[in-house]
């Protein structure tokens, strides 16, 4: 296990000075900051920006870190922000920090392929169930971020904290999340509903009022267990049980618990009443919504500009309760540093001094609206869609980065597919499927 990264402020002027100061025959790195490339499709090779007209694209893979340059790999939302930091960094500091633009989605495979051989960055930004395969396999360091968690969302945080077999240490700073919440009708729901049973007895008015026209009042995407979680925990079920420390316990499977059966016969039953249906997708239930056939649904902020676009009047509020508070599934963006960083000093003065900061947080924010992870920006944001979506997260539970989530996602589909289509009782189905999920844990 790698010692946690820490760094004093005494220590971190004295790194810089000297790397400032360095005299005649000392090793420097060239003073231009790398700046980001303009927006790519995702299938295309990450590219960077010269610095200087007529210097060469990023070649695949990016430049590695080297030592007294500070490297970063990031994706292209994020690169124009980062760059504008970094030339504040070289400006204060004296030392080059180079921003390379990588595609999100291959940041983690990149830095697992080129980081143990040292052709990785210092820094990347990914998502926290990452850390399944980056913090077991060693290829990230732990962060020490005591000076600053306070401002720091307490679910966001113990999304970046792992536990590989030391106890739960926290491997990156987060910066924005996302989780699902209730989109709504404010023609025909002027208040949204508290509670599960409220939503039940309002879809089922709405959807016998044949003046609204409404093929489906409420809409849930069938075999869908990340947008069902929600309704999962308002019954007191859960996946993984959890340590005292927030950590998912992965011999602990919940999904035949109490509350698990609760959850199926729930949603069984809305099957049986009309008020659930098989054979609806993402793409149909914003359609229902957006053509005024349904009046509400369960999903995240990455349908706001669809929805805003349609004209429907909606609004966004926090997911009906059940037995208890109905907690989604939330996914955490954060820069980790890479355990073969040559950096690593440098880039934890990066990160604390220059990324956690309010202005950094709200620059992050300004460039892609998902809800902020930052405590000040996240209470300034004034936009009551995007609040109700930080409420949302703020009663979630991070999506398990463990290894074993993985043994979960194919029973838990097909258990669901048996209760939409109405081919097996809830309880065998969800028995089944935590049976299945157990023996797959325990093979692997």
């Amino acid at each position: 296990m790698h010692s946690t990264l820490r760094l004093g402020g005494a220590l971190v002027a004295l790194v810089l000075l000297l790397m400032a100061c360095a005299g005649p025959g000392a090793t420097t790195a060239p003073s231009a900051t790398a700046s980001a490339a303009p927006s790519a499709a995702a299938s295309e090779e990450p590219t960077a920006a010269p610095s200087e007209p007529g210097a060469s694209p990023t070649p695949t893979p990016p430049p590695a870190a080297e030592a007294g340059t500070l490297t970063l790999w990031v994706d292209e939302t994020r690169a124009p922000v980062l760059t504008a930091i970094a030339e504040q960094f070289t400006a204060d500091t004296n030392v080059p920090v180079a921003v390379y633009q990588v595609g999100f989605g291959d940041i983690r495979d990149r830095l697992q392929l080129y980081g143990p051989s040292g052709e990785g960055p210092d820094i990347v930004i990914g998502a926290h169930d990452w850390l399944g395969q980056l913090a077991t396999n060693g290829l990230v360091e732990p962060l020490d971020l005591s000076a600053v968690s306070d401002k720091v969302d307490p679910v966001a945080l113990g999304a970046f904290t792992y536990d590989t077999g030391e106890g739960g240490q926290v491997y990156g700073l987060p910066y924005a999340a996302e989780a699902v919440a209730l989109y709504y009708n404010t023609e025909m729901v002027p208040t949204p509903p508290a509670t599960w049973e409220e939503l039940i007895e309002l879809a089922t008015d709405l959807q016998a009022d044949a003046g609204l026209g409404l093929e489906q009042a409420y809409v849930l995407q069938e075999k869908d267990p990340y947008h069902s979680y929600p309704l999962l925990t308002a019954n007191g079920g859960y996946i993984f049980g959890k340590n005292d420390d927030g950590t998912y316990k992965p011999d602990d499977v919940g999904l035949d618990s109490e509350g698990g059966l609760a959850y199926g016969r729930m949603l069984d039953q809305m099957v049986k009443d009309g008020l659930l249906r098989a054979g609806v997708n993402y793409d149909t239930m914003i359609q229902l919504f957006t053509t005024k056939k349904s009046a509400m649904f369960v999903t995240g902020p990455w349908a706001l500009p669809q929805i805003r676009e349609s004209g429907v009047p909606f609004a966004v509020a926090p997911i009906p309760a059940g037995a208890e508070t109905a907690r989604p599934f939330v996914g955490v963006q954060g820069f980790m540093v890479s355990a073969f960083a040559p950096n690593k000093e440098l880039a934890v003065s990066f990160l604390t001094d220059y990324v956690a900061t309010d202005t950094t947080m709200q620059s992050l924010f300004d460039a892609d609206p998902r809800p902020s992870t930052w405590v000040p920006v996240a209470e300034a944001i004034d936009e009551a869609d995007v609040q109700a979506f930080i409420q949302s997260a703020s009663n979630g539970d991070p999506l398990p980065a463990i290894p074993e989530m993985s043994a979960v996602w194919t029973d838990w589909t097909d258990a669901l597919d048996l209760i939409f289509t109405q081919a097996q009782e809830p309880d065998p189905a969800l028995q089944d499927a935590a049976d299945s999920i157990r023996a797959l844990i325990a093979g692997s």
